[in-house]
């Protein structure tokens, strides 16, 4: 391509000779205007009160006059935390407990404990907190991230660490994104999720049916469960006799490891679970991206014999096929087939991910921003994956306060991919927040809002309509004010 050239300008000379002929003749124009330092000094007082004035002022006075006008949301180096408290919402897509972070000065920050986690992984942090500045974000991550540990167990250190966000953000009148480095994109894909049927039609149909939302890229979840009952299709069904893929019950399916189970697929069973791909890719053709998780438990070679049946369907990514600490077995899988593999809505801490990453053991990540140690350590984790060629989507579920701070996230994010919206079928999600222009979700994109912190603000009429039965809206939680250890982790 040739460098663009202006045909005004014959050479470099020529541009800078017209651009100072520019100059003076603007000069020239205005060469009656030059105020003499006569006039400046005349004209130079600020609200009445001349330089000369200012000389004469005591410093605390003059101070207080020339920034009289600066608008001040906070004063953020006086904050300090005052109170934490729990309000426990049902059914958004699970129960999510939603934290409030009070300060001294009335302004609080919002944050959310992971999707089926315990409040109380947020609460025990609270007498750690109590008297901390909130927008020392990283010096009280590194002093709590210690009581959080991989999967839902990180809720509570995620939590604190969206909520400390959202009260920076409101202390400073800036969203979120701009305290990151600024945003990449205004608008964030989301990928929605589905819910499954045996009939493989009707649930191409339920794809096709989110695709007729607007939605731009697809998720489905299908896996060994589907078929288990077949005649034929899978064996050591036996493995299925106590529990399913959610119990966490020692001994049961869901709590043995997929290398444990002695679950295997016929090449009836394979193709049963290819027909479930076939049939959706029949329905919303090949231009949509479409990813695919839940396979079951299964070890790393009946993933692999999937892996190959699948791939003339051209799936965006494999999600989940092995627990994510295995990494030789990811290895093994992502080497051996042609789709993308991913992992990671379970890892706490950049540091796991990074294994992954440089043993090139999977080809795409997942951070859960609310397992994997908030919206900073997210874009962390992705910033190291992007230096090493590896895209990120983002794992979600949970309500509008957790996906806020993970849309900040992904527009801060270069190498972002799309975000998972877990709650498309629930009709009060988008009503549990307000101070946000509505739809939050448009055509499968969601805006990057604009406002202070995360930018929404709860709606405490839906949210109270909606909580965990037996639970209050942000009850008093005193007896987590003054829970002490000794916490450091070396002598």
């Amino acid at each position: 391509m040739k460098p663009y050239h202006n045909p005004k300008f014959n050479d470099l000379f020529s541009f800078r000779a017209a651009g100072a002929a520019k100059e003076r003749n603007k000069a020239g124009s205005h060469e009656k205007s030059v105020p003499s330092r006569r006039d400046f000094l005349q004209k130079a007082g600020i609200g009445g009160l001349s330089l000369g004035a200012f000389m004469f002022q005591p410093i605390e006075e003059t101070l207080a006059h020339s920034t009289q006008n600066v608008n001040r949301n906070s004063s953020p180096s006086d904050l300090r935390i005052t109170d934490l408290r729990i309000a426990e919402v049902a059914g958004a897509p699970m129960r999510c407990p939603i934290i409030r972070i009070d300060t001294n000065q009335g302004i609080y920050g919002l944050g959310e404990v992971r999707d089926g986690a315990s409040a109380r992984y947020a609460l025990v942090l609270k007498s750690r907190l109590l008297g901390e500045n909130p927008c020392q974000i990283e010096r009280i991550f590194k002093r709590i991230k210690l009581f959080g540990n991989h999967a839902r167990q990180a809720g509570g250190v995620c939590a604190v660490e969206m909520a400390l966000w959202d009260l920076a953000g409101k202390a400073y009148n800036i969203p979120v994104y701009q305290m990151l480095g600024g945003k990449y994109r205004d608008e964030i894909r989301l990928y929605s999720d589905t819910t499954q049927s045996r009939d493989p039609e009707v649930f191409a149909d339920r794809l096709k049916a989110r695709m007729d939302m607007g939605y731009t890229f697809l998720k489905m979840d299908f896996g060994v469960q589907m078929i288990r009952e077949n005649e034929g299709s899978v064996v050591n069904t036996k493995a299925f006799e106590k529990g399913n893929q959610w119990d966490s019950e020692y001994g049961s399916y869901g709590r043995t490891a997929h290398p444990f189970t002695g679950v295997q697929l016929t090449d009836k069973g394979v193709s049963e679970m290819v027909e479930y791909v076939a049939a959706v890719r029949r329905k919303v053709g090949y231009d949509i991206p479409l990813a695919a998780d839940h396979f079951g438990h299964f070890d790393y070679k009946e993933c692999i014999r999937l892996g190959e049946a699948l791939e003339p369907y051209r799936l965006a990514w494999l999600e989940d096929m092995v627990p994510w600490f295995y990494t030789e077995k990811w290895k093994q899988i992502t080497d051996a087939i042609k789709t993308p593999t991913l992992t990671g809505e379970d890892i706490f801490l950049k540091e796991e991910f990074i294994k992954l990453i440089d043993a090139r053991a999977i080809d795409m990540i997942q951070p859960d921003l609310a397992s994997s140690g908030g919206i900073l350590e997210t874009k962390k984790i992705g910033d190291y994956a992007e230096e090493k060629g590896i895209p990120m989507a983002m794992h979600f579920a949970g309500t509008p306060v957790s996906f806020m701070a993970n849309i900040h996230c992904a527009a801060a994010t270069e190498n972002f991919i799309s975000l998972e919206h877990h709650s498309v079928d629930i009709p009060w999600w988008e009503d549990l927040v307000q101070g946000i222009p509505k739809p939050l979700v448009i055509d499968g994109f969601a805006r990057v809002p604009e406002g202070p912190g995360l930018g929404v603000e709860l709606n405490e009429e839906v949210i109270k309509q909606h909580l965990v039965e037996g639970t209050e809206y942000f009850a008093p939680t005193e007896e987590w004010n003054t829970d002490r250890s000794n916490d450091r982790w070396w002598s």
